[in-house]
């Protein structure tokens, strides 16, 4: 079997690092904000080359904190809206409508799978004050319009950046390329925790400093409260672990791209439609290699007979969903296509050669 990550794998590749960090952990008798969530901030720092960093509990929670900040900071209010793209993982909406704004979803392109920039600005009203851009499977959606863009309507543009660490834009890092940007680390993403965690990126230490607070029950100093916050903290061992993986970070987003390498070069099959290659090859990361086809489930039934595993990213989009009855009325045909056509398959720095022909050379023979 061709697992479609080997989690088991890939931690094991940094084994006794981890181990050393986790017994000084253990030893150190402080479990929570303390050390190993320092050092992990400042490691976090310098590889986005943002001025804070701050750890939180997980990848929704990064990106809800940032908008309860700016909640806090008078920047944003109860109604407000926040473009998002309509394809997204689930985390980014509930992110805003758990502060009680507006989603207003806005169709991806077709060929990147990224929020179309060109569509943005026709989706602004007088409530729009953030744009979420959302760096799917590890690509990133950035450009100077864009900048413009925001700054033209005095937008806020934040990152959801949980799936694209260490995707670059012109130089600059994801994570640094908006004014706030939220991170998970849960087990299956490029930079994964031994179970979960988040971050928060930023420049502006006024909101650094407000998040902070928030995320540790709206307390700055102890047993006085702030504000209204959250319990969303990062904890001493998951710090560890992410600071000790983090080293090998860009080593292991190369694994991924010899891999997408392998099977941009080599599948042929008519009936697959194979990611699109960036110019420059650090704008992706390749945290999902996604392909499409028109009998999506029958191609994935094939495959797992075949023994590789693969995954949908994702069957059904956010609109659809239960959880938002209130958006189930709308309809955007580009993201439909693509939930019902995308699949994603095996991609790793612990694939092995054999692993990838396998996946390619079934792929191949498939009819």
């Amino acid at each position: 079997m061709v697992k479609f990550l080997d989690l088991q794998k890939v931690n094991l590749l940094h084994q006794q690092e981890t181990e050393a960090r986790l017994l000084k952990v253990f030893r150190s008798g402080w479990y929570l904000l303390g050390d190993e969530v320092k050092q992990f901030e400042a490691s976090l720092c310098e590889y986005t080359g943002c001025k804070n960093a701050i750890g939180v509990a997980n990848g929704l929670d990064a990106l809800r904190l940032i908008i309860k900040a700016y909640m806090e900071l008078a920047v944003m209010k109860e109604g407000d809206e926040v473009i998002v793209p309509a394809n997204t993982y689930i985390a980014s909406i509930l992110a805003i409508t758990d502060n009680c704004l507006v989603p207003v979803l806005v169709e991806p392109d077709i060929d990147t799978y990224n929020i179309n920039i060109s569509k943005i600005e026709a989706a602004i009203t007088s409530k729009t004050k953030a744009i979420m851009i959302v760096h799917l499977y590890g690509r990133v959606v950035f450009s100077e319009e864009l900048k413009a863009l925001a700054q033209k309507h005095d937008l806020k543009i934040i990152e959801d950046n949980a799936q694209a660490i260490g995707a670059e834009w012109n130089g600059i890092k994801t994570g640094n390329l908006g004014d706030a940007a939220g991170f998970s680390f849960y087990p299956g993403k490029n930079l994964g925790a031994l179970g979960d965690g988040g971050a928060v990126t930023t420049n502006d230490d006024t909101l650094a400093k407000t998040i902070r607070a928030l995320a540790n029950y709206g307390s700055e100093e102890k047993y006085v409260n702030k504000y209204q916050g959250l319990n969303s903290r990062l904890d001493e061992i998951q710090a560890a672990v992410l600071d000790v993986k983090l080293q090998y970070l860009n080593e292991e987003n190369e694994k991924r791209r010899e891999v997408m390498k392998y099977y941009l070069e080599n599948i042929i099959n008519p009936d697959i439609i194979l990611p699109q290659l960036p110019e420059n090859e650090k704008e992706h990361v390749w945290h999902l290699f996604v392909i499409r086809t028109i009998e999506r489930n029958r191609l994935q039934e094939y495959l797992k007979d075949n023994g590789i595993q693969t995954l949908i990213h994702y069957p059904i989009p956010p609109y659809r969903q239960e959880a938002y009855p209130e958006l189930h009325h709308l309809y955007f045909p580009i993201t439909e296509q693509i939930h019902e056509e995308v699949l994603s398959l095996p991609i790793s720095p612990v694939m092995t050669n054999e692993d990838i022909k396998k996946v390619v050379d079934t792929l191949n023979n498939y009819k």
